[in-house]
């Protein structure tokens, strides 16, 4: 992707945006609701048209024709409630001009492989969410795609069924595909991604290995648990030697810090009375987003608040 525009009327949505994918890569995009992970995976897929830019797959300028080599999993269910999950199936093999022999047997085969061949003969609507989701990677995976595109693949989905989607596309990966996935779940890019780009109003604001983006971090975040208000606390932890940036949510702050124990140390010798609970983690890549652009990238709860570091 080289210098990729788009606009919904005034409000810009990809900034010259420019990124490459490598074969054979998990790829996450990471960014909050808003900064233009959707709005790139549509023009991938041939939805949008880009205002100007290019893109290239497979070292090939993007056309219709690379269509069958590419596999998607959108963001909203899209199975058709009026077919079967094998219905749903053999209608995917037909579009993509799959002999009829061919469609029913690597049905057969995608369907045991995700756990849904004993539902073959269900309708869509009787299935739970995790087990659509894996059916609508079940039908993308049915053309044999040499890359797959996935928009907030788990979504809404229990851990169970997160885990469960997520060993099919490690699957995929070992087999050769390229996966590239639109996310706001930190954790989730953390551990499955190899490669993430850090997206903010359009652009990309950094990419590599989450290790590597983690590197120059401050090592540790602390989370607090108070028995009042602690605003007041915030603003002043904001301005203590070795404090990167500390988030409110109700009685709760989020604290990143270069050594955990020499700060809980000063937060206890100065408010330890008020302190309900404490827990100690690494820092994770909203910490790194946070850092390079000024705010988190999963949707804030109510109340929730952040303070910019001194």
């Amino acid at each position: 992707m080289r210098d990729l525009c788009y606009s919904y009327g005034d409000r810009v949505a990809l900034d010259a945006l420019a990124l490459d994918v490598p074969r054979g890569s998990i790829f996450g995009l990471l960014g909050p609701n808003g900064s233009g992970k959707s709005t790139l995976l549509s023009i991938l897929i041939g939805r949008r048209q880009a205002a100007s830019g290019s893109v290239s797959v497979f070292g090939l300028p993007l056309a219709p024709r690379l269509r069958a080599r590419i596999g998607i999993v959108f963001q909203e269910p899209s199975l058709d409630p009026n077919m079967s999950v094998r219905e749903t199936m053999a209608m995917q093999g037909r579009m993509f001009g799959m002999k009829r022999a061919r469609a029913a047997s690597e049905t057969e085969r995608l369907l045991d492989r995700v756990g849904l061949l004993d539902r073959a003969a269900s309708m869509t609507t009787t299935l739970s969410g995790g087990m659509k989701r894996r059916l609508e990677l079940a039908r993308a995976l049915l053309s044999g795609p040499e890359l797959i595109l996935l928009d907030e693949p788990t979504l809404a989905l229990d851990p169970d069924s997160r885990q469960a989607l997520w060993q099919h596309l490690i699957e995929a990966s070992a087999a050769g595909c390229t996966l590239l996935l639109a996310t706001n779940d930190v954790h989730e890019a953390e551990r499955y991604c190899g490669l993430v780009a850090l997206l903010d109003h359009g652009r990309v604001v950094a990419q590599g290995a989450p290790a590597d983006l983690k590197r120059d971090l401050r090592h540790d975040a602390v989370r607090i648990e108070w028995s009042d208000d602690p605003a007041a606390d915030a603003l002043a932890m904001g301005a203590w030697p070795g404090v990167g940036h500390v988030r409110l949510a109700g009685r709760t702050t989020h604290v990143t810090v270069d050594e955990a124990s020499p700060f809980l140390t000063r937060v206890f010798q100065e408010s330890g009375d008020r302190i309900r609970a404490v827990q100690i983690e690494e820092s994770t890549l909203e910490d790194v987003y946070f850092q390079l652009v000024g705010k988190g990238i999963a949707p804030r709860a109510d109340g929730e608040s952040e303070v910019a570091p001194q």
